[in-house]
């Protein structure tokens, strides 16, 4: 297991570089993004200002304060409370984050699909898992809210956050077929099939 320290944005051979248990941490950029932000502009063709080529999105709908627009707040935003949501109910989006606008990185919560496990596979890419309940912890490793894209859909805009040791991230999903979340299962459902024939229980 390797710890990856990655200036946003990344190359495909970093984001292949990365195995499941190794752990990452970001500087630089992070976009956030969450379901109805990838509604506009996947199902109904909003397209964003935003360059997002070799990049991390996080799905996340930040807790804000709308403020004067200052140097200290440059997007006129301040960063209450940025905690990470589970990401499975945005599986069909995973592709054409990559194909379209060239994402490396997904953060999120409890893992995605298979469909996504084979576009990082295909397209060189990586699932960052975040411990859940982590958003007080989360926000300090955010310098600031940069910009703000699609923000008529606001929380779930698309954010532009500057960051500074964000992390260490668990590599959940790998460009290999490594898939922290399947072998967790594998082994619970192993142990609970144990368990259950120990007590004389036929599992089902």
């Amino acid at each position: 297991m390797t710890h990856h320290d990655f200036t946003m944005p990344v190359t495909e051979e970093a984001a292949r570089s990365l195995r499941v248990g190794d752990t990452v941490t970001l500087d630089g950029t992070l976009f956030g993004i969450r379901d109805r932000t990838q509604i506009e502009m996947f199902d109904r063709g909003r397209a964003t200002r935003f360059d997002l080529a070799g990049h991390a999105v996080i799905h996340t709908a930040p807790n804000v304060r709308k403020v004067a627009p200052s140097e200290r707040f440059p997007a006129g935003y301040e960063p209450v409370c940025i905690g990470t949501t589970t990401s499975a109910r945005m599986e069909r989006f995973t592709r054409p984050l990559m194909t379209q606008c060239g994402v490396r990185l997904v953060i999120g919560k409890g893992g995605l699909q298979e469909d996504s496990q084979a576009a990082f596979r295909e397209l060189g890419g990586a699932y960052l898992a975040i411990v859940g309940g982590a958003a007080a912890l989360e926000t300090t490793w955010i310098e600031a809210i940069e910009d703000v894209d699609l923000d008529d859909v606001n929380p779930e805009s698309l954010w532009k956050f500057r960051v500074r040791g964000f992390g260490p991230l668990l590599v959940g999903m790998d460009a290999h077929g490594g898939n922290l979340f399947r072998d967790v299962a594998g082994e619970a459902q192993s142990r609970r099939a144990a368990v259950l024939a120990s007590l004389g229980v036929t599992a089902r």
